[in-house]
């Protein structure tokens, strides 16, 4: 097939600025673009200069606002119809995407004085991880993650785009993060093909874990070693439970520390408000590049718009300009820290519990200091039998990792419960020990 002109030129833009991220391109990521001519490009051309009609783009207007039902409008009622039932924008609303901009950077110190582009929306995080996967990640390539993760990175990185998978204990010895697994993982693949797309979660889904400052510098020691024996690094930093930090560990993305560490790291952050700002159902998500080119920066976002384009078109406008109120509020600070305390509290009684000996010999427990989740490691029984009693014999509901990995949400239980879940699952791991499941 032949390459289209725009696509082409795109190209030779990476590949100047950095051949490096060039040679991190999948075939669809070399061949994808934003069309410049075409019904969006016309419709802005349209919005700006048509004073008299304006006959480009598939809504529909009424007395000069987009035509909407009252009984939708009446529940949104402090809202302007043209901030709801309009098209967004490909890349998001404009104004939210500085909003979130400026959001990183009073959130991640490590941002001050960094390159990095202005945060694209997308719908939601899976969808920021699927652009990552279509620009970047094709047949052979290695996508590094953690022996415990969240599933849907092998389906959206490998069965999706046929990349392979390659795992690394995500703790070591000492219960610590392994970032000599890390290291060792990034440098097996100079022998394939020199790329590697590595995924830094956390906080980490199904553990609860993010590591400490330390361990933070070890893993970005650990790219820029791969990096200067030749490996290109796709370096992206999944930020879902962000914030949520409830002890000494890091406590901003690591996307900052890998802005600019060196020309064959592409830093990727995917973040979002699904739970940074307890909105699941909105779908609004980011993903922002890191580079010193503003001209590398600007080729990426066209080729990102070109996925978003051809995938959903465009994100949920009404969920954006939710979005962009709520960062706008002088009460958005407040009101996120009050909920971070509740949180905060549900995972030091968890804690608490763990550590009393109550539940000795019934199960050990992976660190945990952030995020949504902890991990028990159960001993002597079945992940699957537990959590199967738990759930026919209590209505208790739980997730069965592997053989021994009990995977608990504490952030949907309320602190007064806490204890009442944990008896109980240790109640049900007696009854599949003593034969009664």
């Amino acid at each position: 097939m032949t390459m289209n002109p725009q696509a082409r030129q795109l190209n030779e833009t990476i590949e100047r600025e950095n051949a490096h991220v060039y040679a991190m391109l999948s075939d669809l990521g070399r061949a994808i673009y934003f069309p410049k001519v075409g019904i969006l490009s016309q419709s802005a051309e349209a919005r700006a200069k048509a004073n008299r009609f304006n006959a480009t783009i598939g809504i529909a207007l009424e007395k000069g606002v987009p035509m909407h039902l009252d009984v939708i409008q009446r529940t949104l009622s402090e809202y302007e119809p043209k901030d709801l039932y309009d098209y967004a924008p490909p890349a998001g609303k404009p104004d939210l995407r500085k909003a979130w901009r400026e959001k990183m950077l009073k959130d991640n110190p490590s941002l001050a004085g960094k390159s990095f582009g202005l945060p694209i929306a997308t719908n939601a995080l899976t969808h920021g991880l699927s652009i990552v996967a279509d620009l970047f990640a094709g047949p052979g390539d290695a996508v590094i993650i953690p022996d415990k993760n969240w599933e849907n990175y092998e389906l959206t990185f490998g069965i999706r785009r046929g990349a392979e998978i390659v795992h690394y204990p995500l703790y070591d010895e000492r219960n610590k993060f392994n970032s000599a697994g890390l290291r060792d993982a990034l440098l097996s693949c100079r022998n394939r093909s020199g790329k590697a797309i590595v995924i830094l979660n956390f906080p980490n889904n199904p553990t609860g874990y993010t590591p400490t400052r330390e361990e933070g510098d070890e893993i970005v020691a650990a790219i820029r070693d791969a990096a200067e024996a030749g490996v290109n690094v796709v370096a992206v930093t999944d930020d879902a439970y962000f914030a949520l930090f409830f002890e000494d560990s890091l406590h901003e993305s690591l996307f900052g520390k890998l802005a600019g560490l060196h020309p064959r790291v592409l830093p990727v952050k995917v973040d979002g408000a699904t739970k940074e700002e307890y909105v699941w159902g909105f779908r609004v998500g980011f993903i922002t590049f890191a580079s010193e080119s503003e001209a590398l920066l600007d080729a990426l976002e066209q080729k990102t718009l070109g996925i978003i384009r051809a995938t959903i078109s465009s994100g949920p406008h009404p969920s954006q300009t939710f979005v962009l109120r709520a960062l706008q509020s002088p009460e958005f600070d407040t009101q996120k820290l009050e909920k971070y305390n509740i949180m905060k509290g549900r995972a030091n009684r968890v804690k608490e519990l763990l550590d009393s000996g109550r539940y000795a010999g019934a199960w050990d427990y992976y660190p945990f200091n952030s995020g949504y989740f902890m991990c028990l490691k159960l001993n002597g029984v079945s992940a699957e039998q537990v959590r199967k009693r738990l759930l026919d014999a209590y209505g208790v509901g739980t997730i069965a990792l592997g053989e021994t990995d009990l995977r608990v949400a504490f952030s949907c239980i309320e602190e007064e419960h806490i204890e009442e879940l944990f008896d109980t699952i240790h109640r049900a791991v007696l009854d599949v020990k003593e034969g009664r499941a």
